[in-house]
C-alpha cells in the first residue's frame, strides 16, 4: 500500500454510501444506482444494518433476463453471500479478503460504533492505494475465473 502498511480500511474506503432497503424493489435499486452513478448498493434491513450487496448485473441476470418485472421483486431477495470488513482493519486485510472471495466491492462496517455501514472499498480505492505489483496480483486473483 504505497509503502505504508498502517493504512486501514477506513483510510482507503469511499464514505457516504447509501443503502437500498431490503423491502424496496429492484426497480428502486436500479434507479438509486442510476442516480448515484454506481454499479452496486448495500442492502440494509429494517434495523438499518447491512444484510447484503446487490449489483446492476444481479438485477439484469437474475431478474430482467428471466422476464421478471423488477418492480415486483424485493432487493433483499438477491442479497447473496455477504463479505465485509471492520473499518479499523488493515488495508492489507481488505485486499486479501477481496482476493479470497473474488469480490470487487467490500462494505466497511464500524464495529465499535454500533456495527454501522460507513463506506465501501472498490477497485478504484485499491488502485489509488496499492503498488503496481499488488494491483496485478489482485487482478489475477479476482478476474482469473471471471
Amino acid at each position: 500500500m504505497t509503502g505504508n502498511t498502517q493504512l486501514t480500511a477506513r483510510d482507503i474506503m469511499t464514505s457516504g454510501v447509501q443503502c437500498v432497503g431490503a423491502h424496496q424493489s429492484l426497480q428502486d435499486a436500479a434507479k438509486m444506482m442510476r442516480d448515484l452513478n454506481v454499479g452496486a448498493l448495500p442492502i440494509c434491513g429494517d434495523n438499518n444494518r447491512l444484510t447484503g450487496l446487490i449489483t446492476d448485473r444481479d438485477i439484469v441476470v437474475q431478474c430482467c433476463a428471466e422476464g421478471v418485472d423488477p418492480a415486483t421483486v424485493q432487493a433483499g431477495s438477491l442479497a447473496g453471500e455477504l463479505h465485509w470488513i471492520d473499518a479499523s482493519a488493515g488495508a492489507d486485510l481488505a485486499l486479501s479478503t477481496m482476493e479470497q472471495h473474488q469480490v470487487k466491492r467490500l462494505p466497511v462496517i464500524d464495529v465499535q460504533q454500533g456495527h454501522q455501514l460507513v463506506g465501501m472499498i472498490t477497485e478504484a480505492n485499491l488502485a489509488k492505494n496499492l503498488t503496481d505489483a499488488q494491483i496485478a496480483e489482485f487482478a489475477t486473483r479476482v478476474y482469473a475465473n471471471a
